[in-house]
């Protein structure tokens, strides 16, 4: 035999210790290729018998190695017993902010905007300007207006010595009763044109001081929509004035909702106050927070709407600092009764699958129960479960990935769960690591098998 052959020989023992030694590394797809080899380079040796020899010692290895593995260990899940007793209610609700009062601030007079006098989305008073308009055109009318008064009353009073000039001579056929009757009516003419001059003067005035535009309410201002130069109509919007302490709340909810709450806080008066349920609202914002003060619910929609199902209810909240405005998003929540004998579950152990909702449970013989099961109202983090499941049984919380219908498993507590999360996490970087930085002689063996390969 050749030193070459003697060289390739010891390489191929050298994979069949590794084998051994490194069962997962190598197939039993080499087996083929190693006889070929080793066929090849004792050819001129004993006939192959040392060959079939070495090719035995092979298979009985790998034969060896694939016993070596243990019986796989059982899944491991967490689980967590169905709780029953009584839990509060709670109904949730979608709803908007809403001004108490929102008044929309419209010039009343047309004219040249002059002047913004507030500080825009500040709190203004009743009665306090927002904006002046160019007064000069208006002034010119209420001086015309005072003018053709003055003219009026001259006219009156020029009718009225014409009507006491005559009627003592009408008395002593001096001058015909029709001129007297003439003279009576121009008096009473006169007094007409008085009043409508008056008219006039007091349209004036008021057009005058409708060039300064007041706030009808306390509260806070908006944004101006329009500016300074700009000519304004009485259909121009200017800006917006909300009343903001307190503040409305809209929010819909359907029939039974409404039913259940009306019921759990208390029957209804006659008049359907619903004021008198007091303040057993609470107002959750869009960060998750909840409002610091209850609200009460102030006034019931007059109807049900039929496209919906749904009746309006318009809540109050109290905000002393105006951090609430209109428009904002609002969840508002009410105790609407006791659920009695309630079946309890995380809500992590429901699943939801194409509609259905399905529960894990773990007999007592720790085997694997897949449940279809009806499910109610959420409570924090637990679900109550109508219909599937018995108080005091086992459901699974984690490890639903692992486990089967009729599959035994093996529940552990939360803790040792995650410790073995982190340790399988550990292992498959480290198998990752050692892939990498395999040895030199491990990286050798696998370039002996390719150089096996590719001959």
């Amino acid at each position: 035999m050749e030193v070459t052959d003697r060289l390739t020989i010891v390489d191929l023992l050298r994979v069949m210790e590794n084998r051994v030694r490194k069962p997962k590394q190598y197939s039993r797809g080499w087996i083929q290729v190693i006889f070929n080899r080793i066929k090849e380079a004792t050819s001129r040796m004993h006939g192959g018998l040392l060959a079939i020899f070495l090719f035995t010692t092979l298979v009985v290895s790998l034969g060896c190695s694939s016993k070596e593995g243990k019986e796989a260990p059982l899944p491991e899940v967490v689980v967590a017993s169905v709780e029953q007793k009584d839990v509060p209610i709670f109904a949730d609700w979608i709803g908007t902010a809403q001004g108490f009062n929102n008044a929309t601030i419209r010039p009343q007079v047309k004219g040249y905007l002059l002047e913004i006098e507030y500080k825009q989305g500040s709190v203004v008073k009743k009665g306090q300007t927002l904006f002046k308009i160019d007064p000069r055109e208006f002034k010119a009318q209420l001086d015309m207006a005072k003018g053709q008064l003055g003219q009026a009353k001259a006219n009156l009073e020029k009718t009225k010595s014409h009507v006491n000039r005559y009627r003592p001579l009408a008395k002593q056929g001096a001058v015909s009763q029709q001129e007297f009757d003439d003279a009576v009516q121009n008096m009473l003419a006169a007094e007409a044109s008085v009043a409508t001059a008056n008219a006039q003067v007091e349209q004036a005035r008021l057009n005058l001081s409708w060039t300064k535009i007041v706030s009808p309410i306390s509260g806070v201002a908006g944004i101006s929509v329009t500016q300074i130069g700009d000519l304004v109509t009485t259909e121009t919007e200017l800006t917006t004035v909300s009343q903001l302490d307190p503040i409305k709340v809209n929010f819909p909810i359907s029939e039974q909702s409404y039913l259940d709450f009306a019921k759990s806080a208390g029957r209804l008066t006659e008049q359907g106050n619903v004021s008198e349920l007091g303040p057993v609202l609470e107002l959750f914002l869009a960060n998750g927070s909840v409002w610091p003060t209850k609200g009460t619910p102030f006034v019931v929609g007059r109807n049900v709407d039929e496209s919906t199902g749904t009746i309006l209810i318009e809540g109050r909240f109290s905000n002393p600092q105006n951090v609430l405005r209109p428009g904002q998003f609002a969840r508002v929540r009410a105790d609407v009764g006791v659920y009695k004998d309630a079946l309890l579950v995380p809500q992590r152990a429901v699943s939801d699958v194409q509609g259905k909702y399905m529960i894990s449970v773990v007999t007592p013989e720790d085997k694997v129960e897949v449940r279809t099961v009806d499910v109610g109202e959420t409570v924090k983090e637990d679900w109550i479960i109508t219909k599937g499941i018995k108080a005091g049984e086992r459901v699974i919380v984690e490890g639903l990935q692992k486990a089967r219908t009729g599959m035994k498993v093996k529940p552990v507590s939360q803790a040792t769960f995650m410790k073995q999360d982190k340790t399988a996490e550990t292992g498959t970087t480290a198998a990752v690591s050692g892939e990498v930085l395999a040895p030199v002689s491990d990286r050798m063996d696998r370039r002996h098998m390719t150089e096996l390969t590719a001959s």
